[in-house]
């Protein structure tokens, strides 16, 4: 919900606080530690007393920067998109590569935090942060200096951006159920193989792709699919460019 006199429910929408002596803990203090948190135990063990508790700070130090914990989520999500480089192309034919880097650096970042599967669904809380909004231009960036209209360079990002969030959120919310579980791939497969063997018995095209999956391993399969899926991607974003680009 916005504060009084807030036009928008969002940390960057809220006018910064006027203080009148330093605060104890800095904005990046807070970030990083609520990131630990985060990380370490996932989203529901955040909270804002608990931050308080590992910051060893008083509720004034702590709402001088945040005043709950959906601003403090806002602040996490754009330090994450800051561990995100979008390269720029190399020659006129190197969109592709860029675009595909660009896409394993959103998916490597994701999958290091898989607690942002829970949060990404709710679209104002990473819309307005400045690291989001540095990424998202440096990928027009890389998709109009090479042959795409400014209209399809935002039509290309959308995209693969979608491709990459649908695909990997997915990833992370399997990967987090994992942490929570105590059990790690191969211990969560050698347990649930009985069952699911016995489940694709009836069901010819679902059980070849199981026992495909058995022979590569659950990691190594999604990140194969991942990699074929974004190639049939850039095939498609290619005939969106201008003939003179090639």
């Amino acid at each position: 919900m916005a504060a009084k006199g807030q036009p928008y429910p969002s940390v960057w929408a809220r006018p910064e606080r006027r203080r009148r002596e330093q605060p104890a803990l800095s904005r990046e203090q807070i970030v990083a530690e609520a990131l630990a948190i985060l990380d370490a135990e996932g989203l529901e063990a955040l909270s804002m007393r608990k931050l308080g508790t590992r910051l060893n700070a008083g509720a004034t130090s702590m709402y001088s920067h945040v005043t709950n914990k959906d601003e403090l989520i806002e602040l996490v999500l754009d330090e994450v998109y800051g561990e995100i480089r979008i390269p720029l192309p190399e020659g006129p034919d190197g969109w592709r590569e860029a675009a595909r880097s660009s896409a394993h650096a959103v998916r490597a970042a994701v999958l290091r935090h898989p607690w942002m599967a829970s949060v990404l669904g709710d679209i104002a809380l990473a819309s307005l942060g400045p690291n989001v909004l540095r990424m998202s231009e440096d990928m027009l960036t890389l998709f109009e200096t090479s042959g795409f209209t400014p209209e399809h360079a935002g039509t290309a990002m959308n995209t693969l951006i979608a491709f990459v969030m649908g695909g990997t959120l997915s990833e992370a919310a399997w990967l987090a159920g994992l942490a929570r579980s105590d059990q790690d791939e191969e211990q969560w497969m050698a347990r649930m193989m009985p069952a699911a063997e016995a489940a694709v018995l009836p069901y010819p095209r679902v059980r070849r792709q199981f026992d495909a999956l058995k022979e590569t391993g659950s990691e190594q399969s999604r990140g194969s699919e991942f990699d074929l899926g974004l190639d049939v991607l850039l095939d498609g974003l290619a005939l969106l460019r201008t003939p003179a680009a090639g």
